[in-house]
Formats: C-alpha cells, sequence, structure tokens
C-alpha cells in the first residue's frame, strides 16, 4: 500500500501531466517520459528513493543528456542509501532492457 507521501506524489505528478505539461507539449528525450519514470520509481521504490531517481532522469534529459528506452530498475542500486541520496540515481546512461536475439534456423528445402 502507498504512503501518504507516495500518494501525494503521484497525483502532484498527475497534476502536471494533465497541466503544465500540455502547455508546454511533450519534450522528453526518454521513454516512458521524465513524469512517468518519477512515478513509477516513487511508487516501487518509496518517495525518498524514487524521488531522488527521478531527479537524476530529469537532470538527463537535457539538450546534451541521455535519449532513448530508460526504464525504472527493479531494485535499488548497490551502496544507496538515505545519508546519501545521490546514489539512488543513475546520473548517466539509461537503465535499458537487454536486446535479445535469436537464432533463426534456415528451412532446409
Amino acid at each position: 500500500m502507498a504512503s501518504p507521501a507516495q500518494r501525494a506524489a503521484h497525483w502532484a505528478i498527475r497534476g502536471y501531466q494533465l497541466t503544465l505539461s500540455g502547455l508546454i507539449g511533450r519534450q522528453c528525450r526518454h521513454m516512458p517520459s521524465c513524469s512517468e519514470y518519477t512515478d513509477e520509481a516513487i511508487q516501487r521504490h518509496g518517495f525518498w528513493a524514487g524521488g531522488w531517481m527521478g531527479v537524476s532522469r530529469i537532470c538527463r534529459c537535457g539538450p546534451f543528456g541521455t535519449s532513448g528506452l530508460d526504464v525504472v530498475p527493479e531494485t535499488l542500486p548497490e551502496g544507496a542509501g538515505w545519508y546519501k541520496p545521490w546514489a539512488y540515481g543513475r546520473w548517466r546512461g539509461v537503465n535499458a532492457p537487454p536486446i535479445v536475439c535469436e537464432a533463426v534456423e534456415p528451412d532446409g528445402g
């Protein structure tokens, strides 16, 4: 069950998506968008850790930052803790799922 802070963050992000985001247009360089990423990170990892993940993602979304598929990690990074919140976020690169290629047997006809 979500904490009051997680619910408040969700509704604040949702309010942004329905108001300001529509006014300035979709300009996020990532998939999912930064607001969707932050909301998912907060819901999955809690307000503190997920919030820092969202801050790091927003910082990477500038003109010279990263782009492309970037998903919320399933687990918290090793070495992260409440006393060093910067360790929760990924400040460079993206967290894209691995690309799996399967070999296809040619028809022997």
